[in-house]
């Protein structure tokens, strides 16, 4: 049975309050309020004080929240409006001054707040730093979620032909993600082939798959509400020709550099340089426009960073992406991810490394 760190990580918000010199935060953000209570529901509003955690949510999730939140938070169910019950609240204690997670509550939600509180104060990402560091769990969840992404790639690579559109091939992976367990996509399916595999967030089409083009994609799996994120790159229907193999090899030996090379304690910047430095040589430098990677937990995208502008110290018990690429305009393009656990000892990978050139003849 995984400890129940929920106590825990609301300490942890109230000491980075009381920091700021705040009484309560209003957490808004849903993965933040899964992570401090378990919540799971699309609506919710979590008023965090220095006694007491409170979890308001409306009717469709009056039997869920009790389940999913335990004794982690008392719940307030509002059939009308979460704000209304959330003003009373606050007449409770007028004197507080609530802080509010700028970052994700909108401009309309922030006067709602100011109308319930009145005192109110826009904070960083305190849960998110938080969150940076994974607990043992957490990691394992995502390295499960990595393992069925694998094992769905790996039904659906023989079946790819040729004459297929991405979107069936899309489809196919999404199915087979579904079938193993997965939770949900992480983001949308990325399939493209031919030049769309030069567009780094390519959307999957129904562009046919012709004979020897690279196929890249990228895709995800989620697992106990934590993502995976891989990307491969394939030739479809025939060899791989001399400039599609120089392409890859750098996009390869850049990768494995930096999956080899990372360490907690050096900077994202640094981490980004393993990669970086590598496909420069090569003479790619200008065809690598996007980082590194980014972190993973309850989101797809999350810090830390490991781009060229991070100066961030990377933590142990991080798990991030190594996604290096090479896009060539009218051409194509390949990248290769793998999720990385950053441990005292060293990387550990999560997913299966497994990145020497497929040719789907």
């Amino acid at each position: 049975m995984p400890a129940d760190r929920r106590r825990e990580r609301q300490a942890g918000v109230r000491a980075l309050l009381a920091a700021e010199g705040l009484e309560a935060l209003l957490v808004t953000h849903l993965p933040n309020i899964r992570y401090l209570t378990g919540f799971t529901g699309s609506a919710g509003l979590l008023l965090l004080r220095a006694d007491s955690a409170v979890l308001y949510t409306d009717f469709r999730y009056a039997t869920q929240a009790p389940t999913e939140v335990g004794g982690s938070a008392d719940i307030e169910i509002d059939s009308a409006s979460v704000w209304d019950r959330l003003k009373r609240a606050c007449a409770e204690q007028p004197r507080q001054t609530i802080g509010f997670e700028a970052h994700a509550l909108t401009v309309r939600d922030a006067g709602r707040l100011k109308e319930c509180a009145g005192r109110t104060a826009p904070v960083g990402e305190l849960v998110e730093t938080l969150r940076v560091v994974k607990a043992p769990e957490e990691i394992e969840a995502i390295a499960a979620a990595a393992a069925l992404a694998s094992e769905a790639l790996a039904e659906v690579l023989p079946t790819i032909r040729a004459g297929q559109t991405e979107l069936l091939v899309a489809s196919r992976l999404e199915a087979a993600l579904r079938r193993r367990g997965s939770e949900w996509h992480p983001f949308q399916t990325i399939v493209a082939s031919g030049p769309r595999a030069a567009l780094p967030h390519a959307h999957t089409s129904q562009r046919v798959i012709e004979a020897g083009e690279f196929l890249l994609l990228d895709f995800g799996a989620q697992v106990g509400g934590y993502c995976a994120d891989l990307t491969r790159t394939v030739v479809v229907g025939g060899r791989a020709d001399e400039r599609q193999r120089a392409v890859y090899e750098a996009v390869r030996a850049a990768q494995a550099r930096a999956r080899q090379d990372i360490r907690a304690g050096m900077t994202g910047r640094a981490a980004d340089a393993l990669a970086r430095d590598l496909l420069v040589a090569r003479g790619f430098g200008e065809a690598f426009g996007h980082s590194l990677g980014h972190g993973l937990g309850l989101e797809v995208h999350e810090a830390p960073r490991l781009s060229a502008t991070a100066e961030g110290q990377l933590p142990v018990g991080a798990v991030v992406t190594i996604e290096p690429g090479i896009y060539l305009p009218g051409w194509g393009g390949v990248r290769l991810e793998d999720d990385i656990a950053l441990t005292a000892d060293g990387p550990r990978g999560l997913s299966d490394g497994l990145t020497e050139l497929v040719e789907l003849v």
